[in-house]
Protein backbone atom coordinates (compact mmCIF):
# COMPACT_ATOMS: atom_id res chain seq x y z
CA UNK A 1 0.00 0.00 0.00
CA UNK A 2 3.05 2.46 1.10
CA UNK A 3 4.91 1.80 -2.30
CA UNK A 4 1.06 2.60 -4.51
CA UNK A 5 0.47 5.74 -2.65
CA UNK A 6 4.10 6.93 -3.42
CA UNK A 7 3.53 6.19 -6.82
CA UNK A 8 0.22 7.82 -7.01
CA UNK A 9 2.45 10.88 -5.33
CA UNK A 10 4.99 10.90 -8.08
CA UNK A 11 2.94 10.44 -11.02
CA UNK A 12 0.56 13.62 -9.75
CA UNK A 13 4.16 15.76 -8.82
CA UNK A 14 4.77 14.60 -12.70
CA UNK A 15 1.43 15.43 -14.01
CA UNK A 16 1.57 18.95 -12.05
CA UNK A 17 5.00 20.12 -13.56
CA UNK A 18 3.89 18.80 -17.12
CA UNK A 19 0.56 20.80 -16.74
CA UNK A 20 2.88 24.37 -15.58
CA UNK A 21 5.49 23.67 -18.66
CA UNK A 22 2.08 23.39 -20.92
CA UNK A 23 3.26 20.22 -22.17
CA UNK A 24 1.25 16.97 -22.54
CA UNK A 25 -0.46 15.31 -19.95
CA UNK A 26 -0.14 11.87 -21.48
CA UNK A 27 1.91 8.95 -20.61
CA UNK A 28 4.37 7.95 -23.69
CA UNK A 29 4.20 4.69 -25.35
CA UNK A 30 6.23 2.27 -23.72
CA UNK A 31 7.95 -1.00 -25.24
CA UNK A 32 10.07 -3.58 -22.97
CA UNK A 33 13.35 -3.27 -24.76
CA UNK A 34 15.63 -5.70 -25.99
CA UNK A 35 18.24 -5.12 -23.42
CA UNK A 36 18.67 -2.17 -20.73
CA UNK A 37 19.97 0.87 -21.85
CA UNK A 38 22.24 0.74 -18.91
CA UNK A 39 24.13 -1.70 -20.70
CA UNK A 40 23.56 -0.37 -24.20
CA UNK A 41 24.61 3.56 -23.64
CA UNK A 42 28.65 2.71 -22.83
CA UNK A 43 28.08 0.59 -25.61
CA UNK A 44 27.34 3.15 -28.25
CA UNK A 45 29.28 5.97 -26.87
CA UNK A 46 32.16 4.01 -27.82
CA UNK A 47 30.58 3.34 -31.55
CA UNK A 48 31.68 5.35 -34.26
CA UNK A 49 28.99 6.56 -36.88
CA UNK A 50 28.88 5.60 -40.28
CA UNK A 51 31.64 6.72 -42.88
CA UNK A 52 30.16 9.07 -45.59
CA UNK A 53 31.57 9.40 -48.89
CA UNK A 54 30.80 13.19 -50.48
CA UNK A 55 30.98 16.51 -49.64
CA UNK A 56 29.12 18.08 -47.24
CA UNK A 57 28.41 21.61 -45.62
CA UNK A 58 29.30 22.59 -42.47
CA UNK A 59 27.21 21.94 -40.08
CA UNK A 60 25.73 24.96 -38.14
CA UNK A 61 22.85 23.49 -35.27
CA UNK A 62 20.39 26.64 -33.89
CA UNK A 63 18.92 25.95 -30.48
CA UNK A 64 15.36 26.70 -31.65
CA UNK A 65 14.10 28.28 -28.89
CA UNK A 66 16.67 31.49 -29.14
CA UNK A 67 14.85 31.93 -32.37
CA UNK A 68 11.11 32.38 -30.67
CA UNK A 69 10.62 31.97 -27.11
CA UNK A 70 7.02 31.04 -28.06
CA UNK A 71 8.44 27.71 -29.36
CA UNK A 72 7.90 25.03 -26.75
CA UNK A 73 9.74 22.16 -25.71
CA UNK A 74 8.88 18.89 -24.18
CA UNK A 75 11.91 17.32 -24.95
CA UNK A 76 10.77 13.36 -24.22
CA UNK A 77 14.22 11.75 -24.63
CA UNK A 78 15.51 14.09 -21.99
CA UNK A 79 13.23 12.51 -18.77
CA UNK A 80 11.02 8.87 -18.65
CA UNK A 81 8.32 9.69 -20.46
CA UNK A 82 9.73 8.09 -23.38
CA UNK A 83 9.17 4.78 -25.37
CA UNK A 84 12.09 3.64 -23.39
CA UNK A 85 11.21 4.67 -19.68
CA UNK A 86 14.76 6.02 -19.33
CA UNK A 87 17.18 9.35 -20.34
CA UNK A 88 18.82 9.51 -23.44
CA UNK A 89 19.78 13.01 -22.98
CA UNK A 90 21.25 14.93 -20.54
CA UNK A 91 19.98 18.27 -21.21
CA UNK A 92 16.55 19.03 -22.56
CA UNK A 93 17.43 20.90 -26.00
CA UNK A 94 16.30 20.87 -29.66
CA UNK A 95 18.89 22.20 -32.42
CA UNK A 96 18.18 21.97 -36.56
CA UNK A 97 20.56 23.06 -38.64
CA UNK A 98 20.27 26.94 -39.68
CA UNK A 99 18.05 26.49 -42.59
CA UNK A 100 16.08 24.08 -41.17
CA UNK A 101 15.61 26.38 -38.05
CA UNK A 102 14.68 29.06 -39.61
CA UNK A 103 11.95 27.72 -41.76
CA UNK A 104 10.14 25.59 -38.59
CA UNK A 105 10.45 29.16 -37.36
CA UNK A 106 8.31 30.64 -40.66
CA UNK A 107 5.75 27.86 -40.22
CA UNK A 108 5.84 28.40 -35.77
CA UNK A 109 4.70 32.15 -37.09
CA UNK A 110 2.24 30.84 -39.84
CA UNK A 111 0.46 28.54 -37.17
CA UNK A 112 -0.04 31.07 -34.95
CA UNK A 113 -2.81 32.89 -37.30
CA UNK A 114 -4.56 29.87 -36.42
CA UNK A 115 -4.37 29.73 -33.07
CA UNK A 116 -1.63 27.27 -32.63
CA UNK A 117 1.91 27.46 -31.81
CA UNK A 118 4.50 24.43 -32.39
CA UNK A 119 5.99 22.22 -29.69
CA UNK A 120 9.02 20.35 -30.03
CA UNK A 121 9.31 16.60 -28.72
CA UNK A 122 13.16 16.73 -30.63
CA UNK A 123 15.52 17.95 -33.26
CA UNK A 124 19.03 17.14 -33.72
CA UNK A 125 20.12 13.71 -31.87
CA UNK A 126 23.78 12.19 -31.46
CA UNK A 127 23.88 8.96 -33.43
CA UNK A 128 24.97 7.46 -30.42
CA UNK A 129 21.32 7.85 -29.19
CA UNK A 130 20.16 5.97 -32.63
CA UNK A 131 22.01 3.27 -31.79
CA UNK A 132 20.73 2.56 -28.45
CA UNK A 133 17.23 2.78 -29.74
CA UNK A 134 17.88 0.23 -32.80
CA UNK A 135 19.42 -2.12 -30.31
CA UNK A 136 16.76 -1.63 -27.41
CA UNK A 137 13.72 -2.09 -30.22
CA UNK A 138 12.24 -5.45 -30.72
CA UNK A 139 12.23 -6.40 -34.58
CA UNK A 140 8.92 -6.22 -35.14
CA UNK A 141 9.14 -2.29 -33.93
CA UNK A 142 12.05 -1.18 -35.75
CA UNK A 143 10.27 0.41 -38.65
CA UNK A 144 10.02 3.21 -36.01
CA UNK A 145 13.57 3.71 -35.55
CA UNK A 146 16.57 4.33 -37.73
CA UNK A 147 19.05 1.59 -38.53
CA UNK A 148 22.68 3.32 -37.18
CA UNK A 149 24.28 1.55 -40.11
CA UNK A 150 22.87 4.12 -41.61
CA UNK A 151 22.06 6.91 -39.53
CA UNK A 152 19.11 9.37 -39.41
CA UNK A 153 17.87 12.74 -40.54
CA UNK A 154 17.85 13.60 -37.08
CA UNK A 155 21.93 12.93 -36.19
CA UNK A 156 22.03 15.32 -39.88
CA UNK A 157 20.22 18.10 -37.81
CA UNK A 158 17.15 18.18 -40.01
CA UNK A 159 14.43 16.20 -38.79
CA UNK A 160 12.20 17.46 -35.93
CA UNK A 161 9.66 15.49 -34.29
CA UNK A 162 6.54 18.02 -33.45
CA UNK A 163 3.14 18.33 -32.53
CA UNK A 164 0.55 21.73 -31.98
CA UNK A 165 0.08 23.37 -28.89
CA UNK A 166 -3.20 25.81 -28.25
CA UNK A 167 -2.10 29.35 -27.85
CA UNK A 168 -5.22 30.22 -25.63
CA UNK A 169 -4.58 27.30 -23.10
CA UNK A 170 -1.21 27.07 -23.69
CA UNK A 171 -1.94 23.08 -23.63
CA UNK A 172 -0.34 20.44 -26.53
CA UNK A 173 -3.44 19.53 -28.09
CA UNK A 174 -4.53 16.04 -29.09
CA UNK A 175 -4.01 13.96 -32.21
CA UNK A 176 -4.48 10.83 -33.97
CA UNK A 177 -1.99 8.94 -31.70
CA UNK A 178 0.33 10.03 -29.03
CA UNK A 179 3.63 10.76 -29.43
CA UNK A 180 6.34 8.11 -30.91
CA UNK A 181 3.52 5.58 -30.65
CA UNK A 182 4.59 2.26 -32.24
CA UNK A 183 0.90 1.61 -34.03
CA UNK A 184 -0.64 2.15 -37.43
CA UNK A 185 -2.33 5.09 -35.02
CA UNK A 186 0.29 6.95 -35.69
CA UNK A 187 0.94 6.48 -39.88
CA UNK A 188 0.41 9.97 -41.24
CA UNK A 189 -2.47 8.97 -43.17
CA UNK A 190 -4.18 7.21 -40.19
CA UNK A 191 -8.18 7.13 -41.30
CA UNK A 192 -9.28 6.71 -37.35
CA UNK A 193 -9.74 9.65 -34.59
CA UNK A 194 -11.85 11.98 -34.12
CA UNK A 195 -12.70 14.76 -37.16
CA UNK A 196 -10.85 17.13 -34.78
CA UNK A 197 -8.26 15.64 -34.24
CA UNK A 198 -7.40 14.77 -37.96
CA UNK A 199 -7.68 18.30 -38.74
CA UNK A 200 -5.06 19.32 -36.68
CA UNK A 201 -2.79 16.96 -37.96
CA UNK A 202 -3.68 18.08 -41.56
CA UNK A 203 -3.26 22.19 -40.68
CA UNK A 204 0.49 21.16 -38.84
CA UNK A 205 1.83 18.68 -42.18
CA UNK A 206 0.26 21.85 -44.32
CA UNK A 207 2.08 24.23 -42.43
CA UNK A 208 5.59 22.47 -42.01
CA UNK A 209 5.27 21.28 -46.43
CA UNK A 210 5.05 24.97 -46.83
CA UNK A 211 8.49 25.78 -45.82
CA UNK A 212 10.22 22.64 -47.09
CA UNK A 213 9.26 19.90 -44.79
CA UNK A 214 8.43 16.51 -45.33
CA UNK A 215 6.22 14.29 -43.12
CA UNK A 216 7.46 10.68 -43.00
CA UNK A 217 4.63 7.61 -43.91
CA UNK A 218 4.82 6.25 -40.63
CA UNK A 219 5.24 8.99 -37.85
CA UNK A 220 2.80 12.16 -38.20
CA UNK A 221 4.90 13.80 -35.64
CA UNK A 222 8.12 13.31 -37.69
CA UNK A 223 9.08 16.06 -40.24
CA UNK A 224 12.49 15.52 -42.57
CA UNK A 225 13.64 19.19 -43.99
CA UNK A 226 14.53 18.89 -47.82
CA UNK A 227 18.25 19.55 -47.66
CA UNK A 228 18.99 16.67 -45.01
CA UNK A 229 21.57 15.14 -47.83
CA UNK A 230 23.81 17.87 -47.19
CA UNK A 231 25.10 17.33 -43.55
CA UNK A 232 26.77 14.74 -42.26
CA UNK A 233 25.57 12.49 -40.15
CA UNK A 234 26.49 13.93 -36.23
CA UNK A 235 27.65 12.33 -33.18
CA UNK A 236 27.92 15.59 -30.49
CA UNK A 237 26.33 15.21 -27.29
CA UNK A 238 24.37 18.38 -26.27
CA UNK A 239 26.66 19.28 -23.19
CA UNK A 240 29.20 20.09 -26.18
CA UNK A 241 27.45 22.36 -28.31
CA UNK A 242 27.74 25.36 -25.66
CA UNK A 243 24.96 27.35 -24.45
Amino acid sequence: MIIVMKLRLHLGLACFLLLRLGCTQEVSFRITPLRPVEELRPEALKEQPPREQGTFRKPELVELITLDPTIKLDIRYAGTNNFLGVPLYTQARAFLQRPAAEALLRAHQELKEKGYGLIIHDGYRPWYVTEIFWKATPDDKKIFVANPAEGSKHNRGCAVDLSLYDLQTGKEVTMPSGYDEMTDRAYADYAGGTAEERARRAILRQAMEKQGFQVIPDEWWHFDYKDWKQYPIMNVKFEDLGG
